[in-house]
């Protein structure tokens, strides 16, 4: 009698790296998912793998290098590589693609939110699995997709684009205008995180306050309910969305026009956390009109007042350049100000990089690299002498932590978050053992806690 013996065959393997932004992550986790979808496997790993994907970043000279030596490494590991993202739609000084001349033996190269384009090179290399179904992914969110975050957090993207040219950024030339989703696909998205247990939603595009310019605020639809495309209605909708679930909706890239005014009662009220990514670059009207920045006419030193007196509790993060084209010293003493001034809670600042195709390389008054980095030093000094101060201002108060991290229950302690705190660019919250021994903490759960110190960015809290 013959033994029939059944080998099930491995699905393709495929190595991926996201490198860049939160806007390159979503673009990710869109080819992620589709890959699962396929039957495709991924790895974090070169080695092993079929292929890789390296998703890269192109914004300034720095992301430029890791994204290149990401993908030389990947080839010198694996051999096989499909670069996308902002890189691969970076130009040479001779017009050429700039990956394709560094790296000439990649698969192919694409642009970004170039997920189908991804996908046609990786079957042309590696043909999909032979499945006629596409079974549910797992560690997926229904149509929300494949998240390469923790299962508790998630980003997600309204739009793609900018409509702006700021000299220094070259990302339109990149990832285009603006388009804004239609509303009822975003609320779709946003309903499936929540339900699969998302407790903060962290809402990114290139411009948060512009979402809906393009399409002149049409009204979409929701559940059968009409509904604007436009910042204030989604924000709304998301917030009375989260309710249910106890989760935060966080507020990143959003533009000090005055229609960010009407969204800070909702933050007031609880809908949405009060808290405003906004990204600033600098207080001269001068600098601020050599970067053709949007909203160089408005006084953003009195709007953060104003702000803060509709909602006290309100923190404001940002980010700064250093260094631009023609600073003098007086227009920098002026930035030094204004951040004593306008007590900016978590700020971020790049000394000037010269990013090859940005317009504002060609403006007179280029400052020397040493000087550029030592004024960016100088301000970095400010705004943590500033970012610090406020910190203490918490201590002995009361806060809702969300949990990043409990090892063993967190019965020795474990890190968190409190609403001041966006993933990975702000500070944490150090959780001290919890008093009661019957006290847990579980990573992706609500804890509360008594602030005890402030150390550096971070707060040490004592869990009850």
């Amino acid at each position: 009698m013959s033994e029939v013996v059944t080998k099930k065959i491995s699905a393709p393997k495929i190595g991926f790296v996201s490198l860049g932004c939160a806007k390159a992550l979503t673009d990710s986790e869109l080819i992620l998912t589709q890959l699962s979808a396929e039957g495709y496997e991924t790895s974090k790993t070169f080695q092993g793998a079929d292929l890789v994907i390296v998703n890269t970043c192109g914004f300034i000279d720095d992301a430029v290098k890791e994204s290149l030596d990401t993908i030389g490494e990947a080839l010198a590991e694996n051999g096989k590589v499909i670069v996308t993202g902002c890189l691969g739609a970076k130009t040479a000084m001779d017009g050429g693609n700039l990956v394709r001349q560094m790296h000439p033996s990649v698969l192919a190269v694409t642009g970004p939110q170039a997920t189908q384009e991804v996908m046609d090179a990786v079957h042309a290399s590696l043909p999909r699995p032979h499945d006629p179904f596409l079974d549910l992914v797992p560690n997926a969110f229904g149509v929300a997709g494949l998240k390469l975050t923790p299962r508790h957090y998630a980003y997600i993207k309204i739009s793609e684009g900018c409509n702006h040219r700021c000299t220094f950024c070259i990302i339109p030339s990149m990832r285009g205008d603006l388009v804004s989703r239609p509303i009822g696909d975003v609320l779709k998205e946003a309903a499936a995180l929540f339900e699969g247990g998302v407790k903060e939603l962290l809402v990114i595009s290139q411009d948060t306050s512009a979402y809906g310019v393009d399409v002149k605020y049409r009204t979409g639809f929701w559940n059968g309910r009409p509904i604007k495309t436009r910042m204030l209605e989604l924000v709304q909708a998301l917030g009375e969305m989260a309710q249910p679930y106890g989760a935060w909706v966080r507020l990143h890239y959003v533009y000090p026009y005055p229609s960010v005014d009407e969204v800070i009662p909702l933050m007031a009220a609880g809908l949405v956390l009060p808290y405003l990514d906004v990204p600033l670059q600098h207080s001269h009207p001068d600098v601020l009109k050599r970067m053709k920045r949007p909203a160089s006419g408005e006084k953003n030193l009195e709007r953060i007042q104003r702000w803060r007196e509709t909602c006290p509790e309100i923190v404001v993060r940002s980010t700064f350049i250093a260094g631009f084209p023609g600073e003098t010293e007086e227009e920098f003493s002026h930035l030094l100000e204004f951040m004593r001034e306008a007590q900016i809670d978590r700020t971020g600042c790049f000394a000037y990089s010269p990013v090859q195709g940005a317009a504002a390389n060609d403006l007179p008054g280029m400052l020397p690299a040493e000087l550029r980095e030592e004024r960016r030093a100088r301000f970095m000094a400010v705004a943590e002498a500033v970012s610090v101060a406020r910190l203490r201002q918490r201590v002995g108060a009361t806060m809702q932590i969300l949990v990043d991290s409990a090892p063993a229950l967190g019965r020795k302690g474990g890190l968190g978050r409190s609403y001041a705190d966006a993933p990975e660019i702000d500070g944490v919250v150090q959780l001290m053992a919890p008093e009661k021994i019957s006290k847990t903490l579980r990573v992706g759960e609500f804890t509360k806690a008594r602030i005890v110190s402030a150390v550096g960015h971070d707060l040490v809290a004592q869990p009850f």
